[in-house]
């Protein structure tokens, strides 16, 4: 294997070195970097070319781009993004030049910002790239927010092919994957558990955020380790010219960003910046008041999260440049009753940093190099006091995930019809799946633990975008991922293909292959992503998860109208996909006095998953009204050896029609009105049919003599669930929102008053079913009835933001 991973490196270095050289004589570079005037934040996606041609190029995550042509006495390049004004460029173009350009943001900009990502202004018909999505962050900050609070995973959870979870949950479901078949990557780092709040928030503040890109299917062969989606968000750099600011106060939360110069030279080498994010939630100083009221003073509880985000940079000059960057996040619950002596704890949080060295190889190839760190951790607490203070009770329950990642890349261009990207990564994960501590007075302690997992997920590809023709646009690579567990290997291969054919100017016919692997694995009771759920490596008993996706569709772009509309059909198998067996529980503790040992994998289950669909998206990006309308018709289904006897079922998230209309309008300079309608087919889910009386067995328990003679209860409640899994239909879940944002513009800064509102029209939409009893007249007996209970019924919110 030593040998083999050697030859791969020696083959990939050689590969550099051949395409560096290979520069015919009468052929020069012109390369440079693309940057915001006025903030000299790096721009992504940039679209340079030769007015008047399809020949060109767009910058990279960097903001840098390279171009080899013929020589000539002087050279004309164009640049042009969403959003700013385009410039046009002409240099000598006798030998290989360097050409540093600035944007300046255009008129239907308010703000000195960086809105959209990549592919900025490429058309959608000219891109071999399908199943991708971005959306400008200045639009993400207009759209309507639960309590004002402005979500990036609850935005994606509009588009096309994305499936909702439970109402307000930030869950992502894409083409019938799960939660855990997501790669969210912030700034190269992977976040497991994106969610505050048990899913109601998510943990990116899109004030800190550059970018957002959701990848659906045809997948470039640098993303792996993940089957369903890849959510990949770049952090701003950080002004480099002058200190900026922004904020925003609102009913559960507020935050603050902070960016700005660490040096006074405003760019080139030894400039440097930084920015500062920071949000809190005050729930827990709201609630404190009326929870002492409510307990006479004996309880104090509450709960809030907080998010944390940094970056630093340093530029050494043309060549280098270094990044420093990191989340922080914690969720905390906590309860003290005092009178009884009890104390419960509950939090979890996420930890990143990453620290990237950006080289200039030569004026045709760019290299980043990244050391990363995440963490995941999860904790419950439990102590129950007796009168002289001494634990009578104490529980402990932990899990969590820690890795450590390196990563290299290198961008190459060899000429107009050639962008080769080569990488390489290798990540040690430790798991901690379960973790138990349990003390009594009378057991003395137990404790059952799983041992922290070590293993090693790497991964190294190639892959090519290539124009053959004028028709012609092809996205070719192969990723070969290698994963170890003690004496366990896995090699596999992943091809990946995307090719588009222009049928006419603006429209081409699309299609894409990819296979993926996925080596880690989420064990779910919900199917909802809580931070309950186990993060756990495939091992010799468990097998990596693998799919394969088959994508066709359009695209055309409607120029005169700024739109563009995309049609794809998709069909995605899945095989050994894992799921709890029934009755199996997170906590993996049964009875505290058997030594008994009991392995994770005891409690799952492995199976085989299909889903198959149609997505439309109508998208317009700019101009006074913007938005889009999506529509998906998917159908997605589970099979286990284990479960439902073995027939197919539907999982929670399945969704036959699922539709979402997203409209922002610029009424004037200081007013935007912006709503959202959405509509999905209720959740597949299992209820109960009908319930009875039956007896069980308590044992009866005695402080001196322990376990004694079990004794009956005839009292127990059995509720009876059929015999279909997820055999009943949630009823449709719709809703609108609606928000008013009041904009003051001085020289300086600016204010904003936003007035939102969450359900419109009060939509009552299903949380949860249960069984429940309900009179039927004065003698008569109860009837026995199915009761739907909601959440969240016309929520107002108010919301104040700044900017200086």
């Amino acid at each position: 294997m030593k040998h083999l991973l050697l030859c791969i490196h020696l083959f990939f270095l050689c590969t550099v070195a051949s395409v560096l050289a290979q520069t015919p004589a009468n052929r020069f570079t012109v390369s440079g970097y693309v940057r915001e005037k006025g903030s000299q934040e790096a721009l992504i996606g940039v679209n340079v070319y030769l007015p008047g041609t399809s020949t060109g190029t767009t910058t990279n995550t960097y903001g840098f781009y390279s171009l080899t042509l013929p020589a000539r006495d002087s050279l004309t390049l164009a640049f042009s993004f969403v959003g700013y004004e385009s410039v046009q460029q002409t240099v000598s173009f006798r030998r290989n030049a360097e050409l540093n350009i600035q944007l300046t943001p255009g008129r239907l900009l308010s703000e000195v910002t960086v809105t959209a990502p990549r592919p900025g202004e490429e058309k959608v018909s000219e891109s071999a790239r399908m199943s991708t999505i971005d959306i400008p962050i200045n639009q993400i900050k207009k759209i309507p927010a639960f309590l004002g609070e402005k979500d990036v995973l609850k935005v994606l959870q509009l588009m096309p092919g994305v499936q909702k979870g439970s109402e307000g949950n930030t869950g992502i479901y894409v083409r019938g994957g799960g939660p855990d078949q997501n790669l969210v990557i912030l700034d190269d780092a992977e976040v497991y558990n994106a969610n505050h709040l048990f899913g109601f928030f998510s943990v990116f503040n899109g004030d800190a955020l550059k970018s957002v890109e959701l990848i659906k299917g045809g997948f470039p062969a640098r993303y792996g380790g993940r089957l369903s989606s890849v959510i990949e968000m770049n952090m701003k750099e950080g002004n480099k010219e002058k200190l900026h600011g922004e904020g925003g106060i609102g009913l559960i939360a507020s935050r603050l960003t902070l960016e700005g110069p660490l040096t006074k030279k405003k760019s080139g080498a030894g400039s440097s910046s930084f920015l500062v994010s920071a949000r809190r939630t005050y729930l827990d100083f709201v609630a404190r008041p009326i929870i002492k009221q409510q307990t006479d003073g004996q309880t104090v509880a509450g709960y809030y999260f907080y998010d944390l985000n940094a970056k630093a940079n340093y530029d050494f000059g043309p060549k280098n440049k270094l990044y420093l960057s990191g989340y922080f996040g914690q969720d905390r619950f906590y309860a003290d009753e005092k009178e009884e002596g009890i104390k419960i704890g509950l939090n979890w949080g996420n930890a990143t940093a990453t620290l990237r060295w950006n080289h200039l190889i030569s004026e045709k190839a760019f290299s980043n190099t990244s050391l990363i760190f995440s963490n995941y951790k999860f904790q419950i607490s439990s102590d129950e006091l007796n009168f002289q203070n001494e634990d009578a009770f104490s529980l402990r329950y932990t899990s969590g995930i820690r890795d450590f990642s390196l990563k290299h890349d290198v961008d190459l261009y060899p000429s107009p019809q050639h962008s080769l990207r080569l990488g390489i990564q290798a990540t040690m994960h430790r798991f901690t799946p379960s973790a138990v501590v349990l003390k009594n007075t009378d057991i003395n302690q137990f404790k059952q633990e799983i041992d922290a997992i070590d293993v090693v997920e790497s991964g190294l590809y190639a892959e090519d975008t290539w124009k053959p023709t004028d028709r012609w646009r092809i996205n070719g690579g192969f990723r070969l991922s290698h994963f170890q567990h003690k004496a366990v290997n896995y090699i596999r291969p992943e091809p990946r293909l995307s090719a588009a054919f222009v049928l006419k100017p603006s429209l081409s016919l699309k299609g894409s292959y990819a296979l993926m692997n996925q080596y880690v694995h989420l064990l779910s009771n919900t199917g909802i992503g809580l931070p309950t759920d186990l993060w756990v490596p495939t091992t010799d008993r468990i097998k990596p998860q693998q799919s394969e996706q088959v994508a066709i569709g359009i695209a055309k772009d409607f120029e005169k109208k700024g739109l563009a509309l995309t049609v794809e059909g998709y069909y995605k198998t899945m095989n050994n996909i894992i799921n709890y067996r029934e009755g199996a529980s997170f906590l993996l503790l049964n009875d505290p006095t058997s030594a008994e040992t009991v392995r994770w994998e005891d409690n799952v289950t492995s199976g085989r998953g299909w889903s198959y669909g149609a997505e439309v998206l109508l998208q317009k990006k700019v101009g006074r009204f913007s938005g889009w309308i999506g529509y998906t018709l998917s159908w997605t289904q589970w099979q286990f050896p284990e479960l439902n006897f073995g027939r197919k079922f539907f999982p929670r998230y399945d969704r036959r029609h699922d539709a979402s209309i997203v409209g922002i309008y610029e009424l004037s300079p200081r007013i935007t009105v912006s709503g959202t309608w959405v509509y999905g087919t209720g959740q597949a889910l299992t209820v109960p049919t009908s319930e009875y009386q039956a007896p069980r067995h308590v044992p009866i328990y005695n402080p001196y003599y322990g376990f004694g003679t079990p004794n009956q209860d005839f009292g127990h409640q059995i509720n009876d669930y059929g015999t279909q899994k997820n055999s009943f239909r949630a009823e449709a879940y719709h809703r609108m929102d609606l928000s008013v944002q009041v904009h003051k513009k001085k020289k300086h800064h600016e204010r904003t008053w936003e007035f939102s509102v969450y359900n419109l029209y009060n939509r009552r939409n299903p949380f949860f079913y249960d069984l429940g009893t309900k009179s039927q007249g004065e003698g008569q007996p109860t009837k026995t009835v199915l009761y739907r209970y909601s959440v969240f019924p016309i929520v107002p919110s108010i919301s104040y933001m700044f900017k200086f």
